[in-house]
């Protein structure tokens, strides 16, 4: 399946059934802490990770001079592929803004999907008038230098403690922000399709009055009769 496919068809999984399908898989730690959606009622977003990462600040790096290196987040956006994802390490400092109004629109005209980060953003006013999807730990009116360094993009980070390597697949919707590593994404949406559509049919049953005990989780009865109403 191309990877557009396999977007669409994770556009329409929730990140709560993912975390469930990777815990049987026993990768545990995959939800993102404190990036939740910055807007109410937005849609879910699927695109690969492209990552940023950030330090505690240094005196003699994190100034306003270094906006305009060539290793800033300047340069990181330059860098951004159509449809990604750009995912941030802000170590959860939730005093200095690390992207406001200006960066975000770049990052609208450069296609990329959504900001995902532990972290927060500024100019909240701009940055909901870009249309840029957000999922952050909230605003703070600083710059990012006045409590971070930023230092590289596209290398394994630490997002709200969770291990997050480029071109991981990132699904952020209502519940906040999840990833599924590289390797497993063909597994994972085809185990979430699957347990989508039995969930489905469990809450036909509770509708019914089914009683949970042996409902859900299904036991070897109640696999039968899920397997018999599809025609298997």
């Amino acid at each position: 399946m191309s990877q557009t496919s396999t977007n669409e068809v994770f556009r329409k999984i929730a990140t709560a059934t993912i975390t469930t399908i990777l815990l049987k898989k026993g990768l545990r730690n995959v939800w993102l802490r404190g990036p939740m959606p910055m807007e109410d009622g937005m849609e879910r977003i699927v695109g690969r990770a492209f990552t940023l990462r950030f330090v505690p600040a240094r005196e003699d790096l994190a100034t306003p001079e270094s906006w305009s290196s060539p290793n800033s987040t300047r340069g990181a956006i330059e860098a951004m592929p159509d449809g990604c994802i750009a995912v941030v390490d802000a170590m959860s400092v939730d005093d200095a803004g690390i992207f406001g109004d200006i960066l975000c629109a770049r990052m609208v005209k450069k296609g990329v999907a959504a900001l995902v980060t532990d972290g927060v953003v500024r100019d909240l006013a701009g940055v909901r008038g870009t249309g840029l999807p957000v999922w952050c730990a909230g605003v703070a009116a600083p710059p990012s230098v006045a409590g971070l360094t930023f230092v590289g993009w596209q290398e394994p980070i630490a997002c709200g403690g969770v291990a997050v390597f480029p071109d991981d697949l990132i699904v952020a919707d209502d519940d906040g922000a999840v990833v599924i590593p590289a390797a497993l994404v063909d597994e994972v949406r085809d185990a979430c399709v699957e347990q989508e559509e039995l969930e489905a049919w469990i809450m036909t049953e509770v509708d019914r009055g089914v009683a949970l005990p042996g409902l859900y989780p299904p036991n070897a009865e109640t696999r039968e009769r899920y397997e018999k109403s599809r025609g298997r």
